[in-house]
């Protein structure tokens, strides 16, 4: 796998992250997905999400600082507005 490739599959697992963490897909889903496609993705996720119940702030945050290298703001406050919420929901 040369440069460009790692660099497509990363966008695609930070793509994911983005819409498992704001509610778009399901975990399930993207696995679904990357047993239905053609292509051999190695993760399809910058996270395991069977280490854990819950995404992290750490790795919220990650998928944040990707989006902002981007310029891409919306999908940042998006992701920024879910962080808060989990937040919110293990403070309580």
């Amino acid at each position: 796998m040369d440069f460009l490739e790692e660099l497509d599959l990363y966008h695609t697992a930070m793509h994911n992250a983005y819409n498992v963490i704001t509610g778009k897909i399901s975990i399930e889903e993207v696995y679904m997905e990357l047993e239905e496609g053609d292509e051999d993705l190695e993760f399809p996720l910058p996270f395991n999400p069977f280490l854990h119940e819950d995404i992290s702030s750490e790795e919220i945050g990650w998928v944040i600082d990707h989006f902002i290298e981007l310029e891409d703001y919306e999908k940042c406050q998006e992701l920024l507005d879910s962080k808060n919420a989990i937040d919110v929901k293990r403070d309580k």
